[in-house]
């Protein structure tokens, strides 16, 4: 029996690959002013490892998924265990797919979250803001000033 493919673009994902996808705490400036949002996204196995570890993090939540309860049709849909205010990231499909094959990689971290399962007890803070739609204005005052001799041939 053969399983068909989720996506055209990514022939090695199936409907029934594991994923585990959490709810972060993001925050969007917006004429100066600092805006709250919940975003669900994708998190690969090396990242829940990590946050599995107690580093502190934006996610509130994760919960295990098949990937055929998440695309159900042809477009996503956002799990029951995630708030109704909740809103999908950026490029979702294509981080879907990327977060999944970290999980066929290692199977090993599909342990940490059983399929269907919710995990609440992270190191959960807000120290660290994640805003989403932060621009980087690079000035010349940025510039490094090098020693004189960097670049001379000695």
């Amino acid at each position: 029996m053969t399983t068909a493919t989720l996506f055209p673009q990514a022939s090695d994902i199936t409907r029934d690959d594991y994923c585990v996808f959490g709810l972060a705490t993001c925050f969007v400036r917006q004429e100066g002013e600092i805006e709250q949002v919940k975003i669900v996204e994708p998190i690969p196995s090396a990242a829940l490892e990590a946050i599995l570890k107690g580093i502190p993090t934006s996610y509130e939540l994760a919960c295990a998924k098949s990937l055929g309860e998440i695309f159900p049709g042809e477009s996503p849909q956002i799990p029951a265990e995630f708030p109704t205010e909740a809103q999908l990231c950026d490029r979702f499909e294509e981080r879907v797919i990327a977060a999944a094959r970290t999980y066929k990689v290692r199977p090993e971290a599909k342990q940490h979250i059983p399929l269907g399962s919710v995990k609440q007890d992270f190191n959960y803070s807000l120290e660290r803001k994640r805003v989403l739609n932060m621009v980087n204005v690079v000035s010349k005052e940025d510039n490094i000033k090098q020693h004189s001799h960097t670049h001379k041939v000695l």
